[in-house]
């Protein structure tokens, strides 16, 4: 277990429930992307699983993943089914069946679409390719994670694992979707939904990876309409009364401002033309009320 310097009690927790389980123990809360940067380096296994605390899993979780590592070289990151662990019968925000992004960078999952989470009816199934992998619950190799080198610690949390594969579909590595293993996330544990910090770091993480990882002709105008469509979104936090949250996207922009030639440094010398599922799921679910995955396509 890694701890990123935790203020609780779980360390004393595990070590008089658990004392068979290896500690490694943080000396400063790093955020999740240092703070697996930093732990990570102590694990030599071939196969890293990211599991966040507030995860479950279930029985023989392990043995599809492993399977599809040994199969099938070109894999490097996998993700599991994550359903919600308080509705087991959902699927989980954080990731669901897999993840993609629009042309703009904007997240959604098989299963999941902004604020509409799909029941689990056994449509997402089939194991598939996918873009993204949830931070909450992935499978990665460590020699993939390790020539990546780890997350990027300027993220300090949030979007830090599309990044990372993004990174790695540079690389023409594939992410792997696996529906025979099945994880129940709680979520929301480290930032609840309505914090405005959370809010923050989503925005300005998500303009700094598209800084990274954009093919070099669509990257300035993609920015540009990205940052139209976050003023539009501050400006719909306003009509319903959150504030905070617009001041958070103003606060974002300049942060990423601060940040962009640092991030334009980090640009590899790959970037994939067709990274994108569809051109705007803004517009197609809040315009053509298109709200889910099945939807979309």
């Amino acid at each position: 277990m890694a701890d990123n310097a935790s203020t609780d009690d779980s360390i004393a927790y595990i070590r008089a429930q658990f004392p068979q389980i290896n500690i490694i123990q943080n000396q400063c809360n790093f955020g999740f992307a240092q703070g697996y940067n930093v732990a990570l380096k102590r694990v030599q296994e071939p196969y890293l699983a990211l599991v966040n605390s507030d995860i479950e899993v279930s029985e023989n979780w392990l043995t599809p993943i492993e399977k599809i590592f040994i199969e099938q070289d070109q894999v490097a990151i996998i993700q599991p089914k994550i359903l919600d662990f308080k509705d087991k019968s959902k699927f989980e925000y954080a990731g669901a069946a897999g993840g993609f992004i629009d042309q703009f960078g904007y997240p959604f999952c098989r299963g999941r679409v902004f604020d509409t989470v799909e029941q689990d009816l056994g449509q997402y199934n089939d194991e598939t390719s996918i873009f993204w992998a949830s931070g909450a619950c992935l499978f990665i190799r460590k020699s993939i994670f390790d020539l990546l080198q780890g997350f990027d610690s300027d993220f300090f949390a949030h979007q830090e694992e599309i990044d990372l594969c993004w990174r790695a579909k540079n690389l023409g590595h594939e992410i792997l979707y696996c529906p025979e293993s099945t994880v129940y996330h709680v979520g929301g544990a480290t930032l609840q939904e309505g914090n405005p910090q959370k809010t923050y770091l989503n925005f300005r993480n998500s303009l700094c990876m598209l800084t990274k990882n954009l093919p070099l002709g669509s990257l300035f105008p993609i920015l540009f309409l990205r940052l139209v469509l976050d003023g539009l979104a501050g400006i719909q936090f306003l009509f319903q009364g959150k504030g905070k949250h617009c001041w958070a996207i103003v606060q974002a922009h300049f942060g990423f401002y601060g940040l962009f030639l640092k991030m334009w440094e980090k640009r590899g010398t790959q970037q994939q033309k067709k990274y994108y599922k569809i051109k705007s799921v803004v517009y197609r679910y809040f315009i053509r009320k298109q709200q889910s995955y099945s939807e979309l396509l």
